[in-house]
């Protein structure tokens, strides 16, 4: 079971949309699936359609109690993947774990304590910080996927994101790889979306996937109809893209499966 955290501690990067999306891919391809939505807005939970309603037990659980993951899983309608919902109650949590002696390590336990076979690869949507929640993700995690937005402002933040993944690395998980950064919001009619994607690349090299996510509305659509846009419109160029994403994936997932 190969874990993967998709993290950038700014905001409106599309880190859940990305989350959603290659979640759908990868469980269209056969792989079973459940994505953690463990941000406390819950976008991920509403993009899939699970209403407020219906999230009796969610990731929160996991942190303060002992809970198993099969307890607080929930099918959606996609099939082949499932989700931890998140609720308001995880706003809370950091301030509540600073009572726990491992708070760093509550998510790696309640993933370590899933013995079953059930799911192939957890997803995890991490809230916009470097809190105390996207560093439980990151121990949890064997890999990071980073959405990076094509604006000048995201390479300042991807040079802190980094420096946190070394410290991570040091302290607490020294497994932790970067799957791989994936450009977001990519508009071809604005020069500095250019600049900016040979920036990162320069810098990055093969780190940076191939694939681009474009600006696209039905992208922005599906949410609203809790569904994720690969079905929402499958033929839309974000669907598109997003498939081609899920495929350079699964192609780095062999290196992760030796190194777990």
């Amino acid at each position: 079971m190969i874990c993967i955290a998709i993290a950038n501690q700014k905001g409106g990067v599309g880190k859940t949309t990305t989350a959603i999306n290659v979640g759908t891919a990868l469980a269209a391809t056969g792989q079973r699936v459940l994505l953690i939505d463990f941000d406390p807005q819950g976008n991920a939970s509403t993009g899939l359609g699970i209403t407020r309603a219906e999230r009796e037990h969610s990731s929160y659980d996991l942190l303060v109690s002992d809970v198993n993951l099969e307890d607080v899983a929930t099918p959606t309608r996609v099939p082949g993947l499932d989700i931890v919902p998140a609720t308001q109650d995880l706003s809370g949590a950091e301030i509540e774990l600073i009572e726990f002696e491992a708070r760093t390590h509550r998510l790696d336990a309640a993933i370590a304590r899933h013995r079953g076979g059930r799911w192939d690869v957890i997803l995890i949507d991490c809230p916009p910080s470097l809190g105390l929640l996207t560093i439980n993700a990151m121990v949890a995690a064997h890999a990071l996927l980073v959405p990076l937005q094509c604006e000048f402002f995201a390479l300042e933040g991807l040079s802190q994101l980094l420096n946190t993944v070394e410290r991570i690395r040091s302290r607490f998980n020294p497994g932790l790889s970067i799957l791989g950064v994936v450009l977001t919001m990519y508009d071809r009619r604005n020069r500095l979306t250019d600049q900016v994607s040979d920036d990162v690349r320069a810098v990055l090299g093969r780190v940076v996937f191939d694939t681009v996510i474009p600006r696209n509305v039905r992208l922005s659509e599906a949410p609203s109809h809790g569904l994720p846009a690969l079905i929402y419109d499958h033929r839309c160029p974000g669907s598109e893209a997003y498939i081609a994403l899920a495929r350079e994936v699964i192609d780095r997932l062999p290196k992760l499966k030796k190194a777990a």
